[in-house]
């Protein structure tokens, strides 16, 4: 079989060699994190006020959560995040892949 010369490395190689890799998956991350804490406020019709409450924080912060591309967030907040969500935190360090 020969190899198409149409098509290179992945999607991730290309990042990494852009030297963006981490900050691309880091914004997928928090995308994803303010895309649902959203759908729970849609879907339960909770306030901003409310939802606050519920995550033991302030208004301001929670609008930094919602903020897909504000990238702070700490481990505290994760974890109230997680609870109002009925969901459990997970977070692991591993071993990079080699390329």
């Amino acid at each position: 079989m020969t190899k198409n010369k149409h098509i290179g490395s992945d999607f991730d190689t290309f990042l990494e060699n852009e030297g963006i890799l981490e900050e691309a998956q880091i914004a997928a991350i928090k995308q994803v994190i303010a895309y649902h804490l959203k759908q729970e406020m849609i879907e339960n019709n909770i306030t901003q006020k409310e939802m606050a409450l519920r995550l033991k924080t302030s208004r301001t912060a929670l609008k930094r959560l919602l903020d897909p591309h504000n990238y702070s967030i700490t481990l505290l907040t994760l974890s109230r995040l997680a609870q109002v969500l009925d969901k459990k935190l997970q977070i692991s360090l591993s071993t990079k892949d080699a390329h």
